[in-house]
């Protein structure tokens, strides 16, 4: 029903005019960035969404389009070509991305550029935030006690309290060894393997050879996302969020044997962020890092804390044309503010 009501909310802003006028808007506003932050890149929809962001919108690899946005201006055709910039974005590194997201590359001649976790990539474990749900699904007992609070599996309320309890203890977590020993405690008491299952494989992590092919083929580019996904403001130790960026960075490298020039915060608020991690991507010696907070981005933009739009590869192109816009965003903040406002 959400689904459908975005859909109509979406439609109606793109043919009364209002997303080609913004589009418009923003072409005459001066140089601008928009970074749209997807996860996985499967569907029909997002082939979709393709077509229209490529016929609106000029779309580079997040580092040729930071280079033009700060240091340069474009030669040759792409100067006359004054549609704005996007680049897409994918964080993580599933392995749906090689699946179905090169694939679509390729074919539409489109450059994307996907966040990598070294860590996972090598361990080729399931990342820690699909574990609360797969956890609990796939329990063999009808009871648990984990740290001291008994839950009975037999009844869905109580199933949901405990993948809340794990989702956000592992969340907030104030260490990746933290967060791996609680994890292998919930595994025992629920009496579940770590063996993987076949219909998981679309979100596992990419393997090398995979990354190897993208990035040999000149469509993908990457970038650092840590070691193993912590939240960085949430680290009791600043000297392990340091080395969960730079290490990233020298692995990735080592890797691929090319610069990685950009990074990705894990979660990407300002309160995920904290001062420790934008000094650990600053030790780092990162060119650039995108954060998860919307915007669009200028050559005043901190080259640090870059704004993205999240979107999903699910979604109808209209409601992505709406998204990359702006215009979805300023209506369903004004709507909210008139709800606390006037209730």
């Amino acid at each position: 029903m959400l689904k459908k009501l975005e859909l109509v909310i979406a439609a109606c802003f793109y043919y009364c005019g209002l997303v080609r006028l913004v589009r418009w808007w923003t072409r005459r506003a001066g140089s601008r960035l928009i970074i749209l932050c997807y996860h996985h890149s499967n569907g029909a929809n997002f082939q979709q969404q393709l077509r229209y962001l490529n016929r609106h919108y000029r779309v580079l690899h997040l580092e040729d389009a930071l280079q033009e946005l700060y240091h340069s201006q474009p030669e040759g055709p792409r100067k006359r070509d004054r549609r704005t910039l996007v680049a897409l974005t994918f964080d993580d590194g599933y392995h749906s991305n090689y699946t179905d997201g090169f694939a679509v590359a390729r074919e539409k001649k489109t450059p994307m550029t996907i966040f990598l976790i070294p860590g996972y990539m090598e361990s080729g474990n399931r990342y820690w935030w699909d574990e609360p749900d797969r956890l609990v699904e796939h329990a063999r007992v009808r009871e648990a006690t984990i740290e001291g609070r008994t839950y009975h599996l037999d009844t869905v309320e109580e199933r949901s309290t405990l993948r809340d309890a794990i989702e956000a203890r592992v969340r907030l977590a104030s260490s990746v060894a933290e967060r791996e020993a609680f994890l292998c405690i919930v595994r025992k008491a629920l009496d579940e393997s770590a063996s993987p299952y076949a219909e998981e494989k679309p979100s596992l992590p990419l393997t090398w050879p995979e990354v190897h092919e993208m990035d040999a083929s000149g469509w993908i580019s990457f970038g650092g996302h840590t070691m193993h996904h912590p939240i960085l403001g949430y680290l009791a130790d600043p000297a392990e969020a340091e080395y969960e960026v730079c290490e990233s960075r020298a692995v990735l490298e080592k890797a691929l044997n090319h610069p990685m020039r950009t990074f990705a915060y894990p979660y990407g608020r300002m309160k995920h962020i904290g001062d420790q991690g934008l000094s650990a991507v600053r030790a780092a010696d990162y060119e650039w890092a995108v954060t998860t907070i919307h915007g669009v981005n200028t050559p005043y933009t901190e080259p640090h804390l870059l704004h993205r739009i999240l979107v999903g590869a699910d979604q109808h192109w209209l409601v992505v044309a709406a998204k990359t816009s702006g215009v979805w965003e300023f209506f369903l903040r004004r709507a909210a503010r008139q709800e606390v406002l006037y209730g």
